[in-house]
């Protein structure tokens, strides 16, 4: 059996909430098999990862390099296939930096390729059963991955969060700390980093809020938006929405959660009429409480979702609101009975 890896993705000295599903994912390839972590950068920020690594992954890889203070695709491709073995499966979150990495990568490994990916179904001989989506999340699409020699498979952040809970935690004194940096000769690209733009906050800061009330297609019309703001105000959150809605100019750009949008951490998020493309949910970290209602029983988001409601929600979110604001009218007492 290939050994695993998992591509550790950091901001800041802080690792990214894909780090603990990696080794859920990887547990459904290979169950007897820990993965082992392998993470790119430099400097204190590098450190601060590598330790907080160890008290999920048995073996962790660190790969120093100056050239890699700011994530660099094509820098990290090279440093990557100066260290993997050639046989080789490499978990890597299907990000934007995920989907920048990957393809090129899996070339200059020869190795099989497969993104997206939201459920593992098990080994069949050399061929390992995938799910995966396409045209939006429409299709789910049943593939097999010829992992005999390498392969390099992007995991949908979020696909495998509800058990990130059975990840096997291993004890930071067994964990294995090893320096594969003197293994990656000079880097140079043919880009470079040249500044972070911040958007701005608009009137509404939704990195802010505990509770979101996100609003996608199936809001259907603008007139409909105080559907959302009700809810919102009920809970007392805040309106969020994904990329469509803004496309529409329904809502300004900096309420858009997503990979082109803002990165929000609430303790609820309720995806009202949101499909759940993988562009989305990458902007939502901290594994929320996370609530769905569409009204196609078969949409993408109910497979992350903790609570799923099949309903229309211009119907739906007017009786939630009732009823939120009923139970806030109630003495404490009544309200644990209710």
């Amino acid at each position: 059996m290939a050994r695993i890896f998992a591509f550790i993705l950091h901001k800041g000295g802080v690792v990214d909430d894909s780090a603990a599903e990696l080794p859920v994912a990887a547990k459904k390839i290979d169950a007897a098999q820990s993965p082992t972590a392998i993470v790119t950068g430099w400097g204190a920020d590098l450190d601060a990862v590598c330790e907080t690594l160890r008290a999920t992954y048995s073996e962790v890889w660190k790969i120093a390099n100056e050239s890699l203070d700011y994530p660099n695709a094509e820098l990290v491709r090279k440093a990557l296939v100066s260290v993997l073995p050639k046989d080789s499966i490499l978990l890597v979150p299907h990000s934007h930096f995920g989907v920048d990495l990957s393809p090129g990568l899996s070339i200059k490994m020869n190795a099989a390729f497969v993104s997206d990916v939201l459920d593992i179904e098990g080994l069949d001989g050399a061929s390992l059963k995938l799910v995966r989506q396409e045209f939006g999340g429409q299709v789910s699409t049943h593939v097999r991955c010829d992992i005999s020699s390498s392969a390099v498979i992007n995991i949908r952040p979020g696909a495998f969060a509800e058990k990130v809970g059975h990840a096997l935690a291993c004890p930071e004194a067994d964990s294995q700390l090893v320096d594969k940096s003197s293994e990656v000769g000079p880097l140079s690209a043919g880009r470079r980093y040249l500044e972070t733009v911040v958007a701005e906050t608009g009137d509404v800061d939704i990195t802010k809020h505990p509770v979101l009330v996100s609003i996608g297609r199936g809001i259907q019309d603008p007139e409909n938006v105080h559907i959302a703001q009700e809810l919102a105000d009920a809970l007392g959150g805040a309106v969020s929405c994904s990329r469509p809605v803004v496309d529409a100019k329904w809502l300004e750009k900096s309420r858009q959660v997503g990979s082109s949008g803002k990165t929000v951490r609430p303790k609820v998020y309720l995806a009202c009429g949101i499909s759940g493309s993988f562009q989305h949910l990458a902007g939502i970290k901290g594994n929320p409480l996370m609530v769905a209602i569409n009204k196609n029983p078969k949409a993408p988001i109910f497979r992350v979702a903790d609570v799923g409601i099949v309903a229309d929600i211009l119907e739906f979110l007017p009786e939630l609101t009732n009823r939120v604001q009923e139970e806030k009218c109630l003495p404490m007492s009544e309200r644990s009975r209710s």
